[in-house]
């Protein structure tokens, strides 16, 4: 009888020490203060792969898709100079997260003639 009950305890803890779960790991975030960069639809600019045409920032030679802005909240993104026909730039402010820009602060420059 003692047998079966230490067999059963040992068994218990065996279990219940193996289905502990590994700590997730944080994300770490990239601060981006005040840097230009270009901005533009992620999939028919940057040829990026997404579901449906998005908002995107390249940032150090790499595009990120944004979260916290649209791409129609700058105006038409399929009009003669939207996003999904021209590239432009942009002042942004915002960190990367998870390989997405999470903007805080976007302002479009003035496109030089």
């Amino acid at each position: 009888m003692k047998a079966i009950i230490i067999t059963l305890c040992i068994g218990f803890f065996g279990f219940v020490a193996n289905a502990q779960t590994a700590p997730q790991k944080t994300a770490t975030a990239k601060v981006i203060t005040k840097q230009t960069v270009d901005i533009a639809c992620g999939e028919c600019q940057f040829k990026m792969k997404g579901k449906d045409c998005e908002l995107a920032v390249k940032i150090d030679g790499k595009s990120y898709f944004v979260d916290g802005k649209g791409i129609d909240d700058f105006g038409d993104a399929h009009g003669e100079h939207g996003f999904c026909n021209a590239v432009s730039k942009a002042e942004v402010t915002g960190e990367i997260v998870n390989n997405r820009f999470k903007a805080k602060e976007i302002k479009l420059l003035p496109v030089k003639k």
